[in-house]
């Protein structure tokens, strides 16, 4: 496939009615203010650039003569005007607000991480727990069985995955602004819902409704962020997203650990003052309108019904036997093949309606097939879904090894903070100097080579590890998870043509989700099929082997309180754990390995220094503010 994706903003890539709009400019008497752009300094002149620079300078000044060039300090002058005059506080007030959304669903999508465990996956810690008159769990409180209890955190991470490219098609068309309050109000609901459940059918609707929001709230992020800055800058700025996210991760196990043990609804209502605090913000900042706005059937006629059914029903059916597969139903029932294989057929249907729907109705297809010609953005999309899977795992199965070495759950949540820790100042700094220097590829080679020597030093984890040994190994996987967070959203971005960015940076954030959904099955099944036969090698428990490798988790809480009496049965789950986490080490090793491959061979250069356009702007001053915000004249001798 030809990495044919558009390296610049030149006039190849703009479609017939822009270059009538560029034209008929041209015919008219030009201004300094003509050329430039509404958001960003990047888009105007830099005076050592190159071709699509001089293009810009020449329309800066198109009044003068060709003999007559600009001065040096008058192009720094003209160039630092956009930031100056569009960047008013509504622009710095709408990126806190992404960062404070990015930050609520972090909390919300970390903070179970430690209290499922807690709250009972299994039936059989359930009944244990209940017997040892400990402080109510979720399971326990509402007399959830171990499949219900599994639903909770599944329902979510399914609702959040599948929503978001119907969502982001949404806001294209009904506008940011009402699709972001609208997934808030959702998630705020979830919470709420959530929190107040008595029962666990309650429960797992408020989950799926967090999920819809949560995922809504995701896709949004990534695609308001591109109608605020040029692709060049955007990279420090989502390396602050992800700064607020690796915030939320860490703090998320750290307080789900805490709140667990003294009344679990508190893990739902503590989302509500920061969605109050949210919803109030998005009202007074993100006055983002889309131009040339159309009338509500029109939207209604635009929007690709056809494909989101496909594509939601599709994406579900394959995703909910990934889940279930070897924990509710065995790999080979019927009730894990059949809704798989209906799934990929599916997804198949999708991705042929999304590439001939233009020839039979009128509809925007949900995901743009311009999206999937670029060979550097397919590369991109495959290891963000590895990315992914690698964090996913990690969040998961790391607490999960402390809590073998007789960690509480609120140690077990700190042991992660050299992973989420290292990654929102890799992110933030990434981002920097990607806008500094103008190139990615360096960093996601860079990630990439990291993150498979973290994995792969993972290995030499066991039971008795020293604490300064697992800090180095996280911190050096952590380290390329974190490069990896702002310099492959590049990859993607730069392959797309401007009018596809908000769907490139959505379906970006869909494949990290994607990622997490497919992480279950493989970090699940991968665990699952080493700790059983670990098991299987001990001749007393032999028999109980395909029981507790169905959910091993469960079997945390009850080594913690076995009697020594029972040393031989917790010896040997700990060396089915040991070994079950060391294998699951070993495919995430080699799951890097193929995306640092995948990356080095089919990640091209693209430049990022293009013209900044957008279909959704902010509005960045009020009535009295506009009146006097000029463009100053530029004046050459």
């Amino acid at each position: 496939m030809a990495d044919n994706g558009p390296s610049n903003g030149s006039p190849g890539d703009l479609k017939p009615d822009d270059r009538t709009r560029d034209s008929s400019r041209q015919q008219d008497k030009f201004s300094p203010a003509d050329s430039i752009p509404a958001a960003c300094a990047l888009d105007v002149i830099e005076a050592e650039s190159g071709s699509c620079t001089q293009i810009k300078s020449e329309n800066a000044i198109g009044n003068l003569s060709p003999s007559s060039g600009p001065s040096s300090l008058q192009l720094k002058e003209l160039n630092e005007l956009p930031a100056s005059l569009s960047r008013g506080w509504r622009f710095y007030g709408a990126f806190g607000t992404l960062c404070l959304v990015t930050f609520i669903i972090a909390l919300d999508s970390t903070i179970i991480c430690v209290a499922l465990p807690v709250s009972s996956r299994y039936a059989i810690l359930a009944r244990v727990l209940a017997k040892m008159k400990r402080s109510k769990t979720i399971a326990e409180d509402i007399g959830a069985t171990a499949i219900e209890a599994f639903w909770c955190g599944t329902s979510f991470l399914l609702a959040s995955t599948v929503v978001q490219p119907p969502v982001a098609s949404l806001s294209h068309i009904f506008g940011r602004r009402p699709a972001l309050l609208a997934s808030l109000t959702v998630f705020a609901g979830g919470s709420i819902m959530a929190a107040l459940a008595k029962n666990i059918t309650v429960l797992l609707g408020g989950r799926t409704l967090q999920g819809l929001g949560s995922g809504g709230i995701l896709a949004l992020t990534y695609v308001i962020a591109t109608d605020l800055v040029s692709l060049r800058e955007r990279g420090k700025w989502f390396g602050l997203i992800s700064l607020n996210w690796a915030i939320g991760s860490i703090l998320g196990p750290l307080i789900g650990g805490a709140l667990v043990e003294v009344s679990w609804p508190w893990l739902f209502w503590i989302n509500l003052p920061f969605c109050g605090i949210a919803y109030i913000a998005i009202l007074i900042t993100m006055r983002i309108k889309r131009k040339g706005d159309a009338s509500v059937n029109t939207k209604i006629r635009e929007f690709d019904w056809i494909g989101t059914i496909i594509f939601v029903g599709s994406l579900t059916s394959f995703l909910i036997p990934l889940s279930w597969g070897g924990i509710m139903y065995d790999w080979s029932s019927p009730r894990t093949v059949i809704p798989l294989i209906f799934g990929i057929m599916g997804l198949i249907s999708f991705g042929i309606h999304i590439k001939f729907c233009r020839k039979y109705s009128r509809c925007d297809p949900l995901l743009r097939p311009s999206l999937f010609t670029s060979l550097t953005a397919l590369s991109a999309y495959f290891a963000t879904v590895i990315h992914g899977i690698t964090v996913w795992c990690l969040l998961y199965y790391v607490p999960l090894y402390h809590e073998v070495r007789g960690s509480s759950p609120i140690t077990a949540g700190v042991a992660v903070m050299p992973f989420t820790g290292t990654v929102a100042p890799a992110a933030v700094i990434v981002g920097l100097l990607i806008a500094k220097t103008g190139t990615y590829r360096p960093f996601i080679w860079a990630g990439w080579v990291l993150v498979p020597i973290g994995m792969g030093l993972m290995l030499l984890l066991d039971n008795h590890t020293e604490t300064f040994r697992w800090v180095l190994i996280y911190l050096t996987g952590g380290l390329g998870l974190g490069i990896l967070y702002s310099a492959q959203a590049f990859a993607a971005q730069a392959s797309a043509s401007n009018s596809d960015l908000p769907f490139a940076a959505s379906f970006y954030a869909f494949c990290r989700s994607l990622g997490q959904g497919v992480g279950v099955a493989v970090g699940g099944v991968t665990f699952q099929n080493e700790f059983r036969k670990q098991v299987e090698k001990s001749p007393e428990f032999a028999s109980k082997a395909n029981e507790w490798a169905k959910d091993a988790s469960a079997l945390v809480q009850i080594l913690k309180k076995s009697p020594s009496s029972m040393q031989l049965m917790k010896d040997t789950i700990i060396d089915g754990y040991i070994n079950g986490l060391r294998t699951v080490w070993l495919v995430l090793t080699l799951l890097a390995c193929i995306a640092l491959l995948v990356s080095l061979v089919c990640v091209k250069a693209k430049s990022l220094d293009r013209k900044f356009e957008t279909e959704h702007a902010l509005d960045q001053a009020g009535p009295m503010e506009k009146k006097d915000q000029r463009v100053p004249e530029v004046n050459v001798s």
